[in-house]
């Protein structure tokens, strides 16, 4: 490796770089740099201490658990710890509770044997030492969580009159930390809140003008403390809110919390806070008018003369509360928060409370670590800013400098310390502690005074991927001390070498062909120290997106789907990953990401933004955006205001609410009476979308109350506040009622009906309605009369329907309406006085009639007429067998009709019939009644149909005769055809008698499918047709009737015979063992010499032996002695039921062949002697 190094190095030395000559390859964009701003140490060379990881300034313990106080360093060699407590020397030996942990300077004190934590309490210092220097930890104030307990006190209930402010005071004890402040009931439900009732940050509860619903009897307030987690809880509150005064309305007043400054102090890269005072907004009466409702502020914030960070700026508890996050001193000014009421009639003055934020101290120590080579200078900066100048005080190893041993390459110019010609040794850690009266920050920074050669820290044999094209970062990673430069080489196969010499600060972009070997070394001065290779290789394919995310507009709730399609090296792991607005996605559920889209389910207004989707592979990327805009119902107008008044009209102003990304298209203007429907709002009138403004036509006597809604492509929004009542004078109506009619009752009256005013049409108090009329032609004065709160009126005494004229007129306290135009309307009619005559029927046919009358003459009407019934009825069948009567039918028909049909009759069946004329009162006389027949129909379908019997070669059918005949039945029309699978047979068609309801085919083929048709008939044609289908069988087995042989009587008689043996063979098998019975055979060798026992005649025969199993004896027997059955002189034998002398006997006592035939020797010998049936039953047994 040294012999290949010089080698490289005199050839870079004798011979200045020679350019390749062009090829046609793609280029490779490399950047090379050497980043010093933050330089490592190597691990394996001495360093001082650092400070990796503390305890926080402000410590607060839990007392319930032991304490642990962090202190971690890192260092070449690694350092030692120490502490101090209180400014003093922290002795651990002494306290056999507090130990530090091994290889570290983390505190650990037991307090689990009951020791106090508040003993521990304290300001503690972590020092980090070794032999080239000490670095010090903040000062950390140890202190035990606290959780007091509440105050006693006595509450009293608190009574306040509708529309006014309330505090409800929390007043939680000082814990440590603060406690957590909610309001709950007894129930342990958070009570609700709004822009009316709020909670304030230091827990107490506003309420900006009370309401009736606000009266509850368990205002609880909760405090939870964090590090103990206990609650504790406020005595329960009483508020009853009283609506017995009107409320007058006032400007809005601040409601400020007693502890409330309007200036703040916030560290650098805190949150920052402020609230507004609760504010109670009550307005004051215009016109001396009173009204009762309080209508309750909007909040916004604005800061003087500058902008609220949007980005670190957010709205709580109902845009009361500003709070921003990582405060800057950017974020330092004056933010006013500025109440407005928009419902005034005039603009409402906005009160403004001031709070202004500066930015407590902080410093930059710049660089943290400084590494300088013998005679070499540098300097250490420690930057701080506040509003009030913090002033620096420098240490060395945790000592202030000043007492530090002198040094003189090093020197102080107020926050700037100067190193010129350091010498080895001098290497230190040095502190910049920056104060001023809002606290303190303390910064380590160490120098390091090495002499090393330079080497490289990247390790070697590094393989590159890249795509073709693209940039790539080549890393070359050096030390050294003093700074070296570094080079870079390019080496082809031609072993043509490309070099590049990169100063320690430089950043440069290199280009290449594609596949190279690279070789990175570091310099030190004309000589090459230490080197390591790397090979780059390129894949061709670039990662792309096809298809990219689009734009979208969607409404709030509803989801969107984004698409992204992208193409990669096939080589190459590919990873898609979406941003929001070039942040990740929120962590909400809603958000799912598959392989190639993002949905977003019930979309809010806060999903809007940029959407960015990033294919990701190990070597490139490539990404695509898309805007998604949410769109929703505009925001409702406010600050309507009244302008202009006048007797019948008024100007209406108002202020757009935000569109929400979708234009408005019109304002809709709507209208409370509050005198006559209040709480009702009607639509009063419409305007474009690019106005504010509107001219209002009104009407007298009514208490206008004016909203908005303004309408976009979502929808309309929700209403504005309503405006402040206007009231108009009374006057005369204007117009009077409509759809005046006219009609009797009865007979003898007349009943007018009107439409009557609406409360808006009034125009006054007293609104009546004066009721006119006279008959026409006859009477030529009126007769009236005035009603109110109505809409009809009753004429009694009147002529049968005649024409009357017919006026209402509307009147009120102020005068009458306009003269009505009078309507002819006609009095109550009676009913028709006489009967249609001269009724007759012309049938046309089985089910169509027709039915003919002479009109009624207009004198016997007594009425209008509107038409003639005819009311008809089936009396019965002319068939025998179906003789019914049916449901009446009623075909009506216009009074200029004398004639009309009579649809849907049944064929052969008598129907009668009567005619009436009617009006509107009802129907006349009936005319006499009429009958008629109709002729024979067509059948109805046959009542059933089915194949009764199959055969190998024939079939038999059956059928009913309809259920509706039509007529006398002629006969039957039977068909038939082979339905196979492809196609049906030939039909063949029969004519079958009247009387007849089966038939059978003959000489059918077996195994064949047939589709069979019956239809009935009658003179007048054929009746529907109904169908069937059957198979000839295979086997004339398959159609032997099916006998269920449990039902036959042979069977259950030899079930029942069978059953009382079994019963008397048991009875006697239990008889005998209750008499200590034997088997047979035992029997008989226990009987050898009993004299009443007969021999039997082959006496030569022996047993066989028993075995093992049939030795046992049944219950009730013995067994012999020997085991074994010897033959004795018995006579008795078991051949003949046997087929030799070596019968055997069961298990049970039975004996093998008992049943069997006869051996050959028996064969010989001619007996008719029975078996014993005493063996036969004891071998049953």
């Amino acid at each position: 490796m040294r012999a290949g190094l010089n080698s490289l190095q005199t050839r870079l030395i004798g011979h200045k770089a020679v350019m390749d000559r062009p090829r046609e390859l793609a280029l490779l964009l490399l950047f090379l740099g050497h980043v010093i701003t933050a330089l490592e140490v190597p691990l394996d060379l001495p360093q001082p201490p650092t400070i990796t990881h503390q305890s926080p300034k402000d410590y607060i313990i839990d007392p319930r658990e032991n304490i642990v106080i962090h202190c971690e360093a890192k260092g070449k060699p690694h350092p030692s710890f120490s502490w101090t407590r209180n400014g003093t020397h922290f002795d651990m030996d002494k306290d056999p509770k507090v130990l530090m942990k091994p290889h570290s300077g983390t505190l650990v004190m037991d307090i689990s044997g009951g020791e106090r934590a508040e003993a521990y309490e304290g300001v503690y210092q972590c020092s980090a030492h070794n032999e080239l220097g000490t670095a010090v930890s903040n000062s950390i104030v140890l202190r035990q969580s606290r959780s007091p307990l509440w105050s006693k006190e006595r509450v009293s209930p608190i009574i306040a009159q509708k529309g006014q402010s309330l505090i409800l005071h929390c007043r939680p004890p000082a814990g440590l930390p603060p406690p957590i402040i909610f309001w709950m009931d007894n129930n342990f439900q958070r009570l609700p809140q709004s822009r009316r009732v709020s909670q304030a940050l230091n827990g107490d509860l506003y309420f900006s003008n009370v309401q009736p619903e606000d009266s509850r009897s368990n205002y609880i307030c909760y405090a939870r403390f964090p590090h103990t987690q206990t609650i504790q809880q406020k005595q329960p509150i009483s508020v009853r809110v009283l609506d017995n005064k009107p409320v007058d309305e006032r400007a809005p007043v601040f409601m400020v919390p007693s502890e409330s400054v309007s200036f703040k102090m916030v560290l650098r890269g805190e949150i920052l806070e402020m609230e507004t005072a609760e504010m109670q907004c009550i307005f004051v009466a215009v016109m001396s008018l009173i009204f009762s409702f309080s209508p309750t502020p909007a909040i916004s914030w604005v800061k003087h003369n500058s902008e609220i960070p949007s980005g670190r700026a957010s709205f709580l508890s109902f845009d009361k509360t500003l709070r921003i996050t990582d405060v800057s001193e950017a974020d330092a000014g004056e933010y006013r928060c500025i109440a407005n009421n928009p419902g005034v009639w005039k603009e409402t003055p906005s009160y403004s409370p001031r709070s202004r934020w500066a930015p407590a101290p902080f410093t930059r120590v710049t660089p943290p670590t400084k590494v300088l080579a013998p005679k070499e200078m540098g300097i250490i900066m420690c930057r701080a800013a506040g509003t009030q100048q913090p002033s620096i005080r420098w240490l060395m190893n945790g000592l202030p400098i000043e007492n530090a041993p002198k040094d003189p390459s090093r020197s102080v110019e107020g926050d700037t310390l100067i190193f010129s010609e350091v010498q080895t040794g001098s290497s230190a850690v040095y502190q910049c502690n920056a104060s001023n009266q809002y606290g303190y920050l303390l910064s380590n920074a160490f120098v390091s005074v090495l002499a090393e050669p330079p080497r490289v820290l990247t390790p070697p044999n590094i393989v590159y991927q890249v795509i073709m094209n693209k940039p790539m970062l080549l890393e070359c990673v050096t030390f050294g001390s003093p700074l070296a430069c570094f080079s870079l080489f390019k080496r082809h196969l031609s072993e043509t070498i490309h070099r590049w010499i990169i100063r320690p600060d430089e950043r440069r972009k290199l280009t290449m062909s594609c596949t190279n070997a690279l070789l990175c070394v570091t310099l030190s001065g004309s000589r090459i120290t230490e080197a390591f290779s790397s090979v780059v290789s390129l894949p061709s394919e670039p990662t792309r997106i096809l298809r990219p995310p689009e734009y979208r507009e969607v409404q709030r709730n509803r989801d969107v789907v984004f698409e992204c399609k992208a193409k990669h090296d096939p080589s190459l792991v590919p990873t898609m990953t979406w941003l929001k607005d070039d942040g990740e996605l929120p962590d909400d559920e809603r958000f799912r990401v598959d392989s190639d889209s993002l949905t977003i389910t019930d979309v809010t207004e806060s999903d809007a933004g940029m959407y960015t989707c990033i294919m990701n592979t190990t070597l490139d990327q490539d990404s695509a955006s898309a805007q998604l805009t949410v769109v929703e119902q505009p925001g409702a107008p406010t600050d309507l205001e009244l302008t202009d008044p006048g007797a019948r009209s008024i100007q209406l102003t108002w202020t757009p609410g935000e569109e929400h990304n979708s234009p408005i298209k019109k304002f809709l203007i709507q209208y409370e009476d509050a005198l006559h429907q209040s709480g009702v709002w009607h639509n009063l009138t419409e305007v474009p979308g690019t106005k504010t403004t509107a001219h209002l036509k009104l009407s007298p006597y009514v208490h206008y109350s004016f909203r908005v809604l303004a309408l976009n492509d979502v929808g309309f929004s929700r209403p504005s506040m309503p405006s402040h009542q206007y009231r108009t004078s009374p006057a005369a109506p204007d117009e009077n009622p409509t759809e005046v009619k006219g009609h009797g009752t009865e007979h003898n009256n007349l009943v007018i009906t009107w439409k009557p005013l609406m409360p808006l049409q009034a125009n006054g108090p007293g609104l009546q309605y004066k009721v006119m009329w006279r008959q026409q032609g006859i009477e030529k004065d009126w007769t009236s009369v005035s009603v109110a709160n109505v809409s009809k009126f009753v004429v009694s005494g009147t002529p049968t329907f005649v024409p009357y004229e017919v006026m209402v007129q509307a009147l009120n306290d102020y005068g009458l309406g306009p003269k009505p135009g009078a309507v002819i309307r006609y009095s109550g009619e009676d009913f028709p006085s006489a009967a249609p005559g001269d009724v007759r029927v012309l049938v046309l046919n089985s089910t169509l009639a027709e039915a003919r009358w002479s009109p009624v003459s207009p004198e016997s009407v007594r009425g209008r007429l509107q038409g003639y019934k005819v009311h008809y009825q089936r009396e019965r069948s002319l068939h025998r067998h179906n003789s019914h009567h049916s449901k009446q039918s009623t075909e009506i028909f216009s009074p200029n009709k004398t004639s009309g049909k009579l649809p849907d009759l049944l064929p052969y069946s008598v129907y009668s019939l009567r005619v009436t004329a009617f009006n509107g009162r009802g129907e006349g006389p009936s005319s006499i009644p009429q009958r008629f027949e109709t002729p024979e129909g067509v059948p109805g379908v046959p009542s059933f149909f089915k194949v009764s019997a199959l055969d190998l070669d024939s079939l038999t059918l059956e059928w009913g005769p309809p259920h509706e005949r039509n007529g006398r039945l002629t006969g039957y029309t039977f068909k038939y055809q082979i339905d196979s699978k492809n196609d049906l047979g030939l039909l063949e068609e029969l004519d079958l008698l009247s009387n007849q309801s089966s038939f059978t085919l003959h000489n059918l083929p077996h195994s064949t499918r047939y589709k069979f048709y019956i239809s009935a008939r009658t003179q007048r044609g054929v009746g529907p047709t109904l169908t069937e289908e059957a198979v000839t069988v295979l086997d004339r087995a398959m159609v032997s009737p099916q006998v269920d042989i449990a039902t036959q009587g042979w069977f259950i008689g030899l079930m029942s015979a069978i059953a009382l043996l079994i019963l008397i063979l048991l009875i006697i098998c239990f008889i005998k063992r209750n008499k200590g019975g034997k088997y047979p055979v035992k029997e008989k060798e226990d009987a050898h010499g009993d004299p009443e026992i007969q021999p039997m005649k082959e006496d030569d025969i022996t047993f066989g032996e028993y075995s093992d199993e049939d030795r046992k004896p049944l219950k009730g027997s013995r067994t012999p002695s020997s085991g074994t059955v010897k033959r004795d002189g018995s006579d008795d034998s078991l051949v003949d039921y046997g087929d030799s002398g070596d019968t055997q006997f069961n298990e049970d006592g039975s004996f093998i062949g008992q049943y069997s035939g006869r051996s050959d020797r028996d064969a010989t010998h001619d007996s008719s002697e029975p078996p014993s049936p005493v063996n036969a039953m004891n071998s049953f047994v």
